[in-house]
């Protein structure tokens, strides 16, 4: 499972590949055994009225969810989006869910081990210039220069937004504004597969997060530890 590669312990995953090949196509299953995942009702009223991609996104990252919460021992359960936007998880879990062409994932824990979690997955591709300088500090971009030049094979520009956006996933509910990219500082270990992360956020100190690239993906995961 790929988004396992990059939990902390004590966290669960599941995850799916699969994409809708045009708007009006199903999302293809990574288990054709696997049936079609189902939303509760409210859950279905969130997404009436959505495109058949959002459908698939939406309804595909919760079925992954709700496996994922199995792991855990917990039954089937809702889980519709708070007011921002995040997925309301039972009483006494945290968890993420993430979802981009051709793969869809979750992680839970319980908030006794984990108080908060953050995942992301994106394309293993190259960022448009413009959209690469909007996200970094100038400190950044002369660290993704110098590990371009030492390891090209990787996109260490689109690593980096996924770094952020697991961060920001993991720390938003503990930030009394809504976060943005300026608001971290990112730096990555090669040997390690880790990332640190600086957040300016009174009283959080520095996170460490995992990252791993396979099957043309990048997924990232921070997660803030108990005080």
């Amino acid at each position: 499972m790929l988004i396992e590669t990059v939990l902390p312990p004590r966290a669960a995953g599941d995850d799916t590949f699969g994409d809708t090949l045009t708007p009006c196509e199903p999302l293809v299953p990574l288990d054709p055994l696997t049936p079609a995942p189902a939303l509760f009702p409210s859950e279905e009223r969130v997404i009436a009225h959505a495109g058949a991609k959002r459908r698939h996104e939406f309804t595909t990252a919760r079925h992954c969810a709700r496996r994922a919460l199995a792991r855990l021992g917990l039954p089937p359960t809702p889980l519709p989006p708070a007011p921002s936007g995040a997925p309301t998880w039972p009483p006494g879990i945290t968890g993420s869910l993430t979802h981009c062409a051709g793969y869809r994932a979750a992680a839970v824990a319980r908030t006794t081990d984990i108080p908060h979690l953050g995942i992301d997955a994106e394309p293993h591709a190259p960022l448009r210039p413009s959209v690469r300088n909007g996200i970094t500090t100038p400190a950044e971009r002369t660290h993704l220069g110098q590990l371009h030049t030492a390891h090209p094979d990787i996109h260490w520009d689109r690593l980096l937004f996924s770094a952020k956006e697991s961060l920001y996933k993991a720390c938003s509910p503990l930030s009394p504004r809504p976060l943005h990219f300026e608001d971290a500082e990112v730096t990555f270990t090669l040997a390690t597969h880790t990332f640190t992360a600086r957040l300016r956020l009174p009283d959080l100190p520095a996170l460490t997060g995992h990252w791993h690239t396979s099957h043309g993906l990048l997924v990232t995961a921070v997660a803030v530890p108990r005080r």
